[in-house]
């Protein structure tokens, strides 16, 4: 790689910790919106050379090796681009775009301590999809999670301490357990370090055990997909995102989240193929407690913020089950369909938080009538719900067909049940702009219908930078799916699936 990749790689995860430093040195002699325009340079910065260094990495093309390293930068963490980590160091930078440009718009108490956690996140999301070191992906999950931790307590809504510490206790222990089979990869290897190459060359020489194997994949398993919201280990994540803070809340169901789903294909199966095809099965039916019981539970919702985080959890399903596949048609639809599911659920929550705030309700019963008052978020909101549903054009909807064929070669039983998922997300999608946006207002909201507006510039651009991005993934899935499918076909494991 030349000089450029690794400036523009380096500066994509490194320039929000560097602008987080700046503002808690100036913290005196800056006031709030200052600080508030260095978090959007910031942010803009991080977002052009995540998207020059991923460029970078696609020009490779053919050539494109399994892991481009970029040169370390004096004493900290190496960092290097892959098939799955480009897309999602991509989705990273440009969720922290919309969430910070969104955030400008807000009226906030202490703000400068707002925006250095949301700078210190943002820069935690980008190392832990980019990291050349195993430990560190962990440590930079680590840093992007206390931030929500600290910015629910203060900032959160009603029931945000209960919210909080249940989020801290599931995420906890899952990270242990994670780490845990981490190590033991490492002691089982015998590998030279805890980077990647050094992990692959030592599973070549001296392949694991199966015995090993399947011991060692299921504590990655259930760690890391307690971090994604696999079932049972859910619930955390619902109360979460309606109690969080709109931007962290953004992040983390956004791209946070993804982190366990990237480990697992990047790091877990390819070391662990035996183990996950031990599992495949089991990690199959729990993750159609996803699609369907989450389904249910999600139509049943009236809280617009508690749907859209419910619907967050079920869609994870459909990526647990292209993973279960084992096959690169399949996980590659996982990759897309975690790319548009980011996407897609971070500008559900950023709406879904406008519409409570203009209307001052959360029950959408209580709704109606809003198209004619807000056009725009009217219409951003259908387009965000046609993303989540699936439809052509967007993202989501290449995920969910790869997904679908994989499986049905995985098993046809597990196909169909899968694919009541398109079923659930139409039902409650439709049914949600339909309350609050069609019919006529409810008797609470026509009151003071007249006095609602549609939404500021700062959140149309912030929703606009998400729906351009879920667009041109949707009519340019190539993207995504190129240097995905070089990294999936250069791995074993994955050609074991049909």
């Amino acid at each position: 790689m030349d000089t450029s990749f690794d400036i523009t790689l380096n500066t994509a995860v490194y320039a929000p910790f560097a602008f987080a430093i700046i503002i808690a040195v100036l913290w005196k002699a800056i006031g709030s919106k200052t600080a508030a325009a260095i978090a959007a340079l910031s942010s803009g910065v991080s977002f052009v050379s995540a998207l020059a260094a991923c460029w970078g990495f696609y020009k490779l093309g053919s050539n494109m090796a399994m892991f481009a390293p970029a040169e370390q930068l004096y004493m900290l963490p190496q960092l290097c681009l892959s098939g799955v980590s480009a897309p999602m160091l991509f989705l990273a930078a440009t969720v922290s775009l919309a969430a910070t440009i969104y955030s400008l718009s807000l009226d906030i108490k202490n703000a400068k301590l707002y925006f250095v956690l949301l700078l210190v996140m943002q820069g935690g999301l980008c190392g832990a999809f980019t990291s050349a070191n195993v430990l560190w992906m962990y440590m930079f999950h680590e840093f992007a999670l206390v931030p929500t931790f600290i910015a629910m307590v203060i900032w959160g809504s009603a029931g945000k301490r209960m919210a909080a510490m249940q989020m801290a206790i599931y995420l906890t222990l899952g990270a242990l357990v994670s780490l845990v089979g981490i190590i033991a990869v490492y002691a089982v290897t015998g590998a030279a370090g805890f980077n990647m190459e050094a992990i692959s060359a030592a599973v070549v020489s001296k392949p694991v055990s199966q015995y090993w194997q399947y011991y060692i994949f299921a504590m990655l398993m259930f760690g890391l997909g307690t971090l994604v919201s696999l079932f049972p280990f859910y619930t955390w994540a619902p109360r979460t995102y309606a109690c969080a803070p709109t931007a962290f809340a953004m992040l983390h169901a956004g791209v946070l989240k993804k982190f366990g789903l990237f480990m697992l294909i990047q790091f877990a199966i390819p070391v662990l193929p035996l183990g996950c095809a031990d599992w495949s099965h089991t990690m199959a039916v729990l993750a159609l407690f996803n699609v369907i019981y989450i389904g249910f539970v999600t139509m049943a919702q009236r809280d617009v913020k508690l749907m859209v985080s419910y619907s967050s959890v079920g869609h994870m399903g459909m990526c647990f089950l292209g993973l279960a596949t084992m096959s690169v048609l399949g996980v590659g639809g996982a990759i897309i369909m975690m790319f548009g599911h980011g996407l897609s659920v971070a500008l559900m929550l950023m709406l879904s938080n406008i519409v409570v705030n203009r209307t001052n309700q959360w029950d959408m019963m209580k709704m109606g009538g809003l198209y004619k008052r807000t056009p725009v978020l009217a219409g951003f909101f259908i387009a965000g719900t046609m993303a989540t549903v699936g439809l052509p054009m967007f993202a989501n909807f290449w995920g969910e067909l790869a997904i679908l064929t994989s499986l049905w070669s995985f098993s046809p039983a597990i196909c169909a049940l899968g694919a009541t998922g398109l079923i659930f997300s139409a039902v409650y999608g439709l049914r949600a702009v339909a309350r609050i946006f069609m019919g006529v207002p409810s008797g609470e909201l026509s009151k003071n219908i007249s006095s609602i507006a549609d939404i500021s510039g700062a959140e149309r651009v912030a929703a606009s930078v998400l729906v351009a991005v879920l667009i041109l993934a949707g009519t340019c899935p190539g993207l995504i799916t190129k240097p995905a499918d070089v990294l999936l076909k250069s791995f074993p494991a994955y050609n074991q699936g049909k």
